[in-house]
């Protein structure tokens, strides 16, 4: 058996381990395919130590295929799954990727990217439910996923050896880099590493319980905060698409115990009609979290008020995990504080010289896992240098502060990110697809207050000579963006100025553009 998966076969084989909107599949059931796609897909040339990527919205079969590679020693790419062709390209040569998986619906754009001259280095194309007429099929290297596994012993594979995800994040020199963590795989770990960090997942959910996963599983915190349930012995309950009203009916037909949201799912929930919260129950929910962007302040105290104190927030980021918790109870009397530092976590505040600040004052946040455990960003020493204050000490960016409590305050960030919807995007990759458009001279991209998504991606473009700064221009900008880069990281609005400033070595002075946009709220993030 699959080590990750032979406790549960053995104590409740018969019991559901996954459901997603089509199907449901058993311990055991699991435990059979997980064995079968570690054996199929090294019968077809994957060795331990490389890379997949996953094009795939959740269903059960995803989380077949990151077990697969827990004990196959294979790292995983989760990809989002709204990227273009350019940018899936990238990514499989950024990654070395020598396999790539992707679900039926997603098939154009991945079709596409493995046209690109940069897909070369993929050898393996596997389609999950992809239909005869579906294009990547017309791929040579195409193989369908039930075909693998039918086709596969299913027996236990031999020399099960860990591998994990390697999440992408975008940066502030442009293209997205891999976050490389001992998850990552190509090390000489046993699976059973996975136990160990399920185990401490314990102290933040009811494990074993049920998880409503409602968000991209291609999504680090989502990925976690359902994944390393499932190992602890979870049932997880997915839904591919967000919708709230429809989330509220899982959670109580599933009896669902835990759940992870990001602000704008909680102002959606809301939202909703009188008459469908009142249908909504609950009472097997003891446990939601939510993190990934700021919370506004009436949106977590309503759902504080229709759910009681079962809320709880995390600060963290892929790099890191997480951060600091607090508790609804936390939250109600330090609101605003993203709480205190976990016991293994150590902050430190800095100055803009680097050097320690007094507690109470503001200055770049650092952490430190006293684990021992850090990241580095694949392909790109010098982004893992500058991102640490030395080996192991590490910045998300942000400044903020430690009050005499010893709660953790967010202030401000440094870095130049946005975060929409608890998407982070970075504004260097729109400026450089933008900047090459005719009719831009110049561009700035920045975030701005949005109700919705908390904020959303402004252009602000200074247009060539003899450019009409006109809504038709405003619109082809946008469209130019869509065809280059996923959606969400497209302008939703243009503004055109006289000027872009900059300083002498030509860094855009973002924090007068920002400014006008942030001027009568709280918060500057």
């Amino acid at each position: 058996m699959a080590i990750l998966t032979q406790t549960h076969v053995a104590d409740r084989g018969s019991e559901i381990a996954l459901v997603d909107e089509t199907h449901s599949v058993t311990w055991a059931e699991l435990d059979e395919r997980v064995n079968r796609l570690v054996n199929g897909l090294r019968s077809h040339g994957l060795i331990t130590g490389d890379t997949i990527a996953v094009v795939a919205g959740n269903q059960c079969e995803w989380f077949e295929i990151a077990m697969a590679c827990a004990h196959g020693g294979w790292t995983y790419v989760p990809v989002n799954w709204h990227w273009v062709a350019d940018e899936l390209a990238y990514v499989y040569a950024d990654a070395d990727t020598k396999a790539v998986i992707v679900d039926q619906r997603f098939d154009a754009a991945v079709s596409a990217s493995l046209k690109d001259d940069r897909a070369n280095v993929v050898s393996v194309v596997v389609g999950i439910g992809t239909t005869d007429d579906a294009a990547v099929r017309r791929d040579s290297r195409f193989i369908d996923f039930e075909t693998v596994l039918a086709s596969a012993s299913a027996d236990d594979p031999t020399d099960q050896m860990l591998g994990g995800p390697m999440f992408y994040t975008s940066g502030t020199t442009g293209r997205p880099k891999g976050v490389r963590g001992a998850l990552s795989g190509g090390m000489a770990m046993t699976p059973d590493i996975m136990k160990f960090i399920a185990a401490g997942f314990s102290n933040f959910l009811p494990i074993p319980g049920r998880t409503m996963l409602c968000g991209p599983f291609y999504h680090s915190a989502q990925w976690a905060f359902s994944f390393f349930p499932m190992i602890g012995g979870s049932t997880t309950v997915m839904q591919h698409k967000y919708d709230s009203a429809a989330m509220l009916q899982m959670i109580d037909r599933y009896s669902c115990t835990n759940v992870h949201l990001v602000p704008t799912q909680m102002k959606r929930l809301l939202d909703l009609p009188a008459e469908v919260k009142n249908e909504f129950s609950g009472a097997s929910l003891t446990t939601v979290w939510h993190g990934a962007a700021p919370c506004p302040p009436a949106v977590k105290r309503g759902l504080i008020d229709w759910w009681g104190p079962k809320i709880t927030e995390y600060y963290g980021s892929t790099e890191g995990s997480i951060i600091s918790t607090v508790s609804s109870t936390e939250w109600l009397a330090k609101g605003g504080s993203v709480g205190k530092p976990l016991d293994s976590v150590e902050v430190i505040v800095v100055n803009d010289e680097s050097q320690p600040v007094a507690q109470g004052q503001e200055g770049t946040l650092y952490f430190k896992n006293k684990m021992g455990t850090d990241f580095s960003y694949h392909n790109d020493e010098a982004k893992t240098r500058d991102s640490h204050l030395e080996p192991g000490v590490f910045t998300t960016g942000d400044v903020g502060y430690i009050d005499s409590d010893g709660y953790l305050w967010l202030s401000d960030r440094k870095i130049d990110m946005i975060i929409s919807g608890g998407v982070n995007i970075y504004p260097a990759e729109i400026e450089g697809v933008i900047s090459a458009h005719p009719a831009v001279e110049d561009v700035a991209v920045i975030g701005v207050p949005d109700e919705d998504f908390g904020e959303s991606v402004k252009a602000l473009v200074q247009v060539a000579e003899g450019i009409s700064a006109s809504p038709e221009t405003a619109q082809a900008i946008i469209a130019h963006c869509r065809e280059f880069l996923a959606g969400y990281k497209a302008p939703r609005s243009v503004d055109f100025v006289q000027h872009i400033p900059r300083t002498g070595t030509g860094k855009i002075q973002k924090q007068p553009l920002r400014a006008p946009y942030w001027e009568g709220h709280q918060r500057r993030i």
